[in-house]
Protein backbone atom coordinates (compact mmCIF):
# COMPACT_ATOMS: atom_id res chain seq x y z
CA UNK A 1 0.00 0.00 0.00
CA UNK A 2 2.81 2.41 0.87
CA UNK A 3 4.62 1.70 -2.37
CA UNK A 4 1.44 2.35 -4.35
CA UNK A 5 0.88 5.57 -2.40
CA UNK A 6 4.39 6.75 -3.30
CA UNK A 7 3.72 5.96 -6.98
CA UNK A 8 0.44 7.90 -6.69
CA UNK A 9 2.21 10.95 -5.26
CA UNK A 10 5.07 10.68 -7.75
CA UNK A 11 2.66 10.44 -10.65
CA UNK A 12 0.65 13.52 -9.68
CA UNK A 13 3.40 15.67 -8.17
CA UNK A 14 6.40 14.87 -10.39
CA UNK A 15 5.71 12.80 -13.50
CA UNK A 16 2.67 14.76 -14.70
CA UNK A 17 4.84 17.84 -15.23
CA UNK A 18 7.34 15.77 -17.18
CA UNK A 19 4.53 14.23 -19.28
CA UNK A 20 3.17 17.70 -20.11
CA UNK A 21 6.65 18.80 -21.17
CA UNK A 22 6.98 15.77 -23.48
CA UNK A 23 3.50 16.36 -24.95
CA UNK A 24 4.31 20.03 -25.55
CA UNK A 25 7.57 19.10 -27.29
CA UNK A 26 5.71 16.54 -29.43
CA UNK A 27 3.25 19.25 -30.42
CA UNK A 28 6.06 21.53 -31.60
CA UNK A 29 7.71 18.72 -33.57
CA UNK A 30 4.45 17.73 -35.23
CA UNK A 31 3.55 21.33 -36.02
CA UNK A 32 6.93 21.79 -37.68
CA UNK A 33 6.77 18.57 -39.73
CA UNK A 34 3.11 18.01 -40.59
CA UNK A 35 1.34 19.87 -43.38
CA UNK A 36 -0.73 22.76 -42.03
CA UNK A 37 -3.90 21.11 -43.37
CA UNK A 38 -3.32 18.14 -41.05
CA UNK A 39 -2.24 20.13 -38.01
CA UNK A 40 -5.26 22.45 -38.22
CA UNK A 41 -7.84 19.82 -39.26
CA UNK A 42 -9.35 19.75 -35.77
CA UNK A 43 -10.20 23.45 -35.99
CA UNK A 44 -12.14 23.08 -39.25
CA UNK A 45 -14.54 20.27 -38.35
CA UNK A 46 -17.31 20.12 -35.75
CA UNK A 47 -15.80 19.70 -32.26
CA UNK A 48 -17.68 16.43 -31.70
CA UNK A 49 -16.15 14.89 -34.85
CA UNK A 50 -12.68 16.16 -33.90
CA UNK A 51 -12.97 14.68 -30.39
CA UNK A 52 -14.21 11.32 -31.71
CA UNK A 53 -11.26 11.15 -34.13
CA UNK A 54 -8.82 12.00 -31.32
CA UNK A 55 -10.32 9.46 -28.90
CA UNK A 56 -10.48 6.58 -31.40
CA UNK A 57 -6.99 7.34 -32.69
CA UNK A 58 -5.61 7.57 -29.16
CA UNK A 59 -7.34 4.35 -28.09
CA UNK A 60 -5.87 2.50 -31.08
CA UNK A 61 -2.35 3.80 -30.41
CA UNK A 62 -2.58 2.93 -26.70
CA UNK A 63 -3.84 -0.56 -27.54
CA UNK A 64 -0.88 -1.28 -29.85
CA UNK A 65 1.62 0.31 -27.48
CA UNK A 66 0.23 -1.67 -24.52
CA UNK A 67 0.33 -4.87 -26.54
CA UNK A 68 3.93 -4.11 -27.55
CA UNK A 69 4.77 -3.60 -23.87
CA UNK A 70 3.76 -7.22 -23.24
CA UNK A 71 5.61 -8.58 -26.27
CA UNK A 72 8.88 -6.62 -26.47
CA UNK A 73 11.36 -7.28 -23.64
CA UNK A 74 12.65 -3.70 -23.46
CA UNK A 75 9.17 -2.21 -23.09
CA UNK A 76 8.12 -5.02 -20.72
CA UNK A 77 10.91 -4.02 -18.31
CA UNK A 78 9.14 -0.67 -17.82
CA UNK A 79 5.57 -1.98 -17.99
CA UNK A 80 6.26 -4.87 -15.58
CA UNK A 81 6.30 -2.31 -12.76
CA UNK A 82 2.56 -1.82 -13.29
CA UNK A 83 1.98 -5.57 -13.11
CA UNK A 84 4.14 -6.02 -9.99
CA UNK A 85 1.42 -5.16 -7.50
CA UNK A 86 0.36 -8.09 -5.32
CA UNK A 87 -3.25 -6.92 -4.98
CA UNK A 88 -5.12 -4.93 -7.60
CA UNK A 89 -7.05 -1.94 -6.27
CA UNK A 90 -7.68 1.71 -7.11
CA UNK A 91 -4.33 2.82 -5.71
CA UNK A 92 -2.41 0.15 -7.64
CA UNK A 93 -3.61 1.80 -10.86
CA UNK A 94 -0.91 4.42 -10.25
CA UNK A 95 1.95 1.96 -9.94
CA UNK A 96 3.77 2.52 -13.20
CA UNK A 97 7.27 3.35 -14.31
CA UNK A 98 7.49 6.99 -15.46
CA UNK A 99 8.75 5.91 -18.91
CA UNK A 100 5.73 3.62 -19.35
CA UNK A 101 3.32 6.30 -18.13
CA UNK A 102 4.75 9.06 -20.29
CA UNK A 103 4.82 6.91 -23.44
CA UNK A 104 1.21 5.85 -22.77
CA UNK A 105 0.19 9.51 -22.38
CA UNK A 106 2.02 10.33 -25.60
CA UNK A 107 0.16 7.58 -27.49
CA UNK A 108 -3.18 8.65 -26.01
CA UNK A 109 -2.73 12.29 -26.95
CA UNK A 110 -0.73 12.10 -30.18
CA UNK A 111 -3.78 12.09 -32.51
CA UNK A 112 -5.26 15.16 -30.81
CA UNK A 113 -1.92 16.94 -30.95
CA UNK A 114 -1.32 15.96 -34.59
CA UNK A 115 -4.79 17.13 -35.66
CA UNK A 116 -4.54 20.43 -33.78
CA UNK A 117 -7.48 19.75 -31.53
CA UNK A 118 -7.63 22.30 -28.70
CA UNK A 119 -6.82 20.76 -25.33
CA UNK A 120 -9.83 22.47 -23.74
CA UNK A 121 -12.12 20.29 -25.90
CA UNK A 122 -10.59 17.15 -24.43
CA UNK A 123 -9.93 18.29 -20.85
CA UNK A 124 -13.13 16.81 -19.40
CA UNK A 125 -12.45 13.58 -21.27
CA UNK A 126 -8.94 13.40 -19.81
CA UNK A 127 -10.35 13.70 -16.29
CA UNK A 128 -12.97 11.03 -17.04
CA UNK A 129 -10.31 8.67 -18.43
CA UNK A 130 -8.20 9.10 -15.29
CA UNK A 131 -11.13 8.33 -13.02
CA UNK A 132 -12.18 5.37 -15.19
CA UNK A 133 -8.63 3.95 -15.12
CA UNK A 134 -8.80 4.00 -11.33
CA UNK A 135 -12.22 2.32 -11.50
CA UNK A 136 -11.13 -0.55 -13.79
CA UNK A 137 -8.24 -1.32 -11.44
CA UNK A 138 -10.43 -1.19 -8.33
CA UNK A 139 -11.57 -4.28 -6.48
CA UNK A 140 -15.31 -3.81 -7.00
CA UNK A 141 -17.93 -5.85 -8.79
CA UNK A 142 -20.36 -3.47 -10.39
CA UNK A 143 -22.43 -4.76 -13.29
CA UNK A 144 -22.19 -2.33 -16.20
CA UNK A 145 -24.09 -4.36 -18.77
CA UNK A 146 -23.46 -3.32 -22.38
CA UNK A 147 -21.62 -0.18 -21.22
CA UNK A 148 -18.57 -2.35 -20.46
CA UNK A 149 -18.08 -2.85 -24.23
CA UNK A 150 -17.61 0.87 -24.71
CA UNK A 151 -15.72 1.81 -21.56
CA UNK A 152 -14.29 -1.33 -20.05
CA UNK A 153 -15.00 -2.75 -16.63
CA UNK A 154 -13.00 -4.01 -13.65
CA UNK A 155 -13.67 -7.67 -14.50
CA UNK A 156 -12.14 -7.24 -17.96
CA UNK A 157 -9.05 -5.44 -16.75
CA UNK A 158 -8.57 -7.81 -13.83
CA UNK A 159 -8.18 -10.64 -16.35
CA UNK A 160 -5.44 -8.58 -17.97
CA UNK A 161 -3.68 -8.42 -14.60
CA UNK A 162 -4.06 -12.14 -13.91
CA UNK A 163 -0.82 -13.54 -12.53
CA UNK A 164 0.39 -14.90 -15.84
CA UNK A 165 3.70 -14.10 -17.46
CA UNK A 166 2.95 -11.10 -19.70
CA UNK A 167 -0.75 -11.71 -20.24
CA UNK A 168 -1.80 -11.74 -23.88
CA UNK A 169 -5.30 -10.32 -23.61
CA UNK A 170 -7.45 -7.29 -22.72
CA UNK A 171 -4.89 -4.63 -23.69
CA UNK A 172 -7.44 -1.89 -24.38
CA UNK A 173 -7.93 -0.34 -20.96
CA UNK A 174 -10.80 1.92 -21.97
CA UNK A 175 -11.98 0.59 -25.32
CA UNK A 176 -12.63 -3.17 -25.03
CA UNK A 177 -14.15 -3.29 -28.52
CA UNK A 178 -10.58 -2.95 -29.81
CA UNK A 179 -9.61 -6.20 -28.07
CA UNK A 180 -12.60 -7.88 -29.67
CA UNK A 181 -11.62 -6.44 -33.08
CA UNK A 182 -8.01 -7.73 -32.87
CA UNK A 183 -8.77 -11.05 -31.18
CA UNK A 184 -7.34 -10.30 -27.75
CA UNK A 185 -10.62 -10.04 -25.81
CA UNK A 186 -10.78 -12.49 -22.90
CA UNK A 187 -13.71 -13.08 -20.54
CA UNK A 188 -14.25 -16.65 -19.36
CA UNK A 189 -17.87 -17.79 -19.39
CA UNK A 190 -19.55 -17.12 -16.07
CA UNK A 191 -16.96 -14.54 -14.97
CA UNK A 192 -19.04 -11.52 -15.94
CA UNK A 193 -20.57 -9.35 -13.23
Amino acid sequence: WWIDLLFFLGQYLVFTGLAITVLDAAGHVLQAHLPQSVHTWGLHVPPVLACIAAVVGGDLLVYWFHRACHEWPLLWRFHAVHHSTAKLDWLAAHREHPVDGILTQLCQNLPAIALGIPVRWLAALAVFRSVWAIFVHSNVRLPLGPLRWALGAPELHHWHHAKLDRTRHNFANLAPWIDWLFGTHHMPAGAEC
